[in-house]
Parts: structure tokens; sequence; C-alpha cells
């Protein structure tokens, strides 16, 4: 989770006030790069770093296609460099999460850790999303080992090999599609005897010679020694014939959806069903004028990292302009 939670204390036990020009909340490559414009436009910008600094990229090993990094790179690597140039150029890195946020007039309050509040003339949400796992303790022991959420960011390490999707929706169907490209085979992990996906993208998986659907299937582990090698799943369960199945991957992707990081910002912005913030189109404009949002927190389509840096590049852009009008 990038920049946020949703603890809150009560005004009385705010201990101290500062106030900025730009405060940029979360830092993943959105809120990076929104921070290396800010500082360079000499906004004097001041970033919090979050729960999980560096954001989901600091969950992924190995990272190969983002531009400038023709050898690739890790994800922590990768957020090092970004936070080191946002730094160079007088960006305000600081550790702590957002608590509490009152966007109902400028100057913004935000407060910090529960104990500090930001008053900023505009903020920048970066705040990412959080894939949403089964919670079993196997994704913790292979993540970044075998286990994924972004078939678009590490299915090119599964060319040629055996990987499981897990969902049955139009992200799985998509996910499954994606690696259907690129490996030997792909099983689809579906917890009922039905997709959720729409029409079109269940009969492209169905043509699809590479991938093998599991009707209600359900993950119960993960093997290997170091890395994913295997899945045990239960077959009916609960059922007469309920039955273990365990099968060789290779690569375990989730694709059970997103959850943006955006809850204390709903009282204040317009969010969809999901709880992804609105923008303007083609812009970082939330419908709070002085409040941009870039990132995942805002992206439910592309979540890359390049797409998350052009749109933190555009949120520092509208702010510099919106503080030059205003």
């Amino acid at each position: 989770m990038e920049g946020l939670t949703s603890e809150k204390k009560s005004s009385d036990e705010i201990s101290s006030t500062e106030r900025v020009k730009v405060l940029i909340i979360g830092s993943g490559p959105a809120g990076y790069t929104a921070a290396i414009y800010a500082s360079r436009a000499n906004l004097a910008p001041v970033l919090y770093e979050g729960m999980q600094p560096g954001g989901q990229l600091t969950t992924t090993t190995e990272v190969e296609n983002y531009p400038g990094y023709p050898d690739g790179t890790t994800g922590p690597a990768m957020m090092e460099d970004f936070k080191k140039q946002a730094e160079r150029f007088g960006t305000d890195v600081r550790m702590g999460h957002a608590t509490a946020a009152d966007l109902s007039q400028r100057p913004f309050k935000i407060t910090i850790d529960g104990d500090k509040v930001i008053e900023a003339e505009t903020v920048i949400i970066s705040t990412g999303a959080t894939a949403k796992y089964l919670g079993i303790e196997d994704e913790t022991k292979y993540a970044g080992s075998g286990v994924s959420a972004c078939a678009t960011c590490d299915g090119f390490f599964y060319r040629g090999k055996k990987v499981a999707v897990v969902g049955g929706g139009d992200t799985a169907c998509e996910e499954a599609l994606y690696l259907a490209g690129l490996a030997e085979k792909v099983y689809m992990i579906v917890r009922r005897d039905v997709f959720r996906a729409s029409q079109v993208m269940q009969d492209r998986v169905f043509a699809n010679p590479k991938i093998e659907v599991l009707w209600k299937h359900q993950t119960l582990g993960l093997t290997g020694d170091g890395v994913v090698e295997g899945v045990r799943l239960v077959k009916n369960k609960g059922e007469d014939n309920e039955e273990e199945v365990n099968l060789a991957i290779d690569g375990f992707f989730l694709a059970i959806g997103h959850t943006p990081n955006s809850e204390i910002f709903k009282d204040y912005l317009t969010t969809d069903e999901v709880g992804y913030i609105d923008t303007v189109s083609g812009t970082s404009k939330t419908n709070v004028e002085g409040v941009f949002a870039c990132g995942d927190v805002m992206d439910s389509h592309y979540r890359q990292a390049v797409t998350a840096a052009g749109s933190g590049c555009r949120a520092a852009m509208d702010a510099e302009r919106f503080l030059g009008e205003n």
C-alpha cells in the first residue's frame, strides 16, 4: 500500500502543522516522477513514501521492459534510482503515510501518521493500488520467485514454461491470453463452474489451445525449492467427489483484482465503483481543483511503471500550471 492508511486521530491529538506548495503522497514511479518534475520547477515538493516505499514495483525482482535499462534491473533498484533523482533536484523525501485528509478547502490538510498536519497548496495523490491475494502463506513465501500479480510485467520470464492464472473475470482472461502467447501451457484456476468474464473474453479463452480451464478448483498451496515448481489444488471442495489435484507449474499469477488506495479521499473525490480516482480525460485533474491523481490509484487498465511515470509527469505539470494561475 503506497502512502496512506485509514487510521485517524482527533484534531486535538495532532501535534504540529507545516505549510508546503506541493505535497506528493506515495513513492512509486508516479510519485517519484511527479517529484522530479515538481522539484525542477522550483516547487519544493514534499513527498511521503507511504507504508511501502517505492510502491508495488519493489515486489518485482526483474524489470526488463522499462526504457533506459537495456540490461534490465530490479524493482527495488529502479525505485532507488527514481528516489535519488528526485532528491538530487531538491525533493524532500520523507518516511510516513497519510492517515487522514481534508480536501474541503485550500490549503488542503493531510495528516501524516496521525500526528502531523501538512497544509498544502496542491496535492498529488500517487498512493497506488494493492493487488488482491488469496491469503495463503505460500504467496508471501514465493513472492518474486514464481508468484506475480502482473502478467504483462513478469510473463516474459515464463516463455516456454507452464503457468497458472487464478481468477474468472475479464482480467484473468486477459492475463491468460497474454501468457498463452509466451508460455507452453496456461492453466486457469476458476473457483466456480462459470466465468464472470464477458462473453467475448470467454470465447477467446476457449478458442486458445494453450489454455486449460480448471473449473471448481481452489488453491491450497504452492510447492518448490526456493521457486514455484507446483501448485496444490482442491477440486469440488465440500462435495462428495472432492479431490486434491497437484500440477507442475513454473509461475503462479493472481488475477482477482486490485484495490486502489483511495479510502481517505473518498469523502471529497469522485471515484469509480471500485475506488479508482476519476480524472479529467487526458489530465491528472480530479473534481477538486488543486488536487491531482496519478499512477495506479487512478489507472485500472494499464498498471505499468512506464505509464505510471508518465502520469506522474502530467500531475506535476498540472500542479505547476494550477499554482501559476492561482
